[in-house]
């Protein structure tokens, strides 16, 4: 049974930092593409940032130059630094893993999800 196991969630005042990591079990995603995306109270989920086995990254025009993607092949984990954190940063994250197709932006592009974890950054 696949699973996605986020960590690293919180609550930070703007300006801060936080690092999520997301650590993948039964099954090995070393060719793979992992991605985080994040869903705010009220809205749609929304891509943030995807790491291709290669080592390419892509991040969304609304956190590029502050979140950073990582992989760590041999751990089988995404991870994302996220600096200069705003109150527009608060959502869920979710890491994602497999892609199956389609723009890396979006959902329905992945196979597997983890369950999410809050990310609350205060003004």
């Amino acid at each position: 049974q696949v699973q996605l196991l986020e960590s690293g969630g919180g609550l930070v005042q703007a300006g801060g930092s936080l690092r999520l990591s997301c650590l993948a079990s039964g099954r090995t995603f070393s060719a793979d593409t992992m991605a985080w995306f994040r869903q705010a109270p009220g809205k749609e989920r929304e891509y943030v940032a995807s790491c291709l086995w290669t080592g390419l990254q892509y991040y969304a025009d609304s956190v590029k130059g502050r979140f950073t993607i990582s992989r760590d092949i041999a751990k089988n984990s995404v991870y994302l630094e996220m600096d200069s954190l705003k109150p527009e940063d608060t959502a869920v994250y979710y890491c994602a893993a497999n892609w199956v197709g389609g723009g890396l932006g979006n959902v329905d592009s992945y196979r597997y999800w983890g369950q999410g974890t809050q990310v609350t950054v205060s003004s």
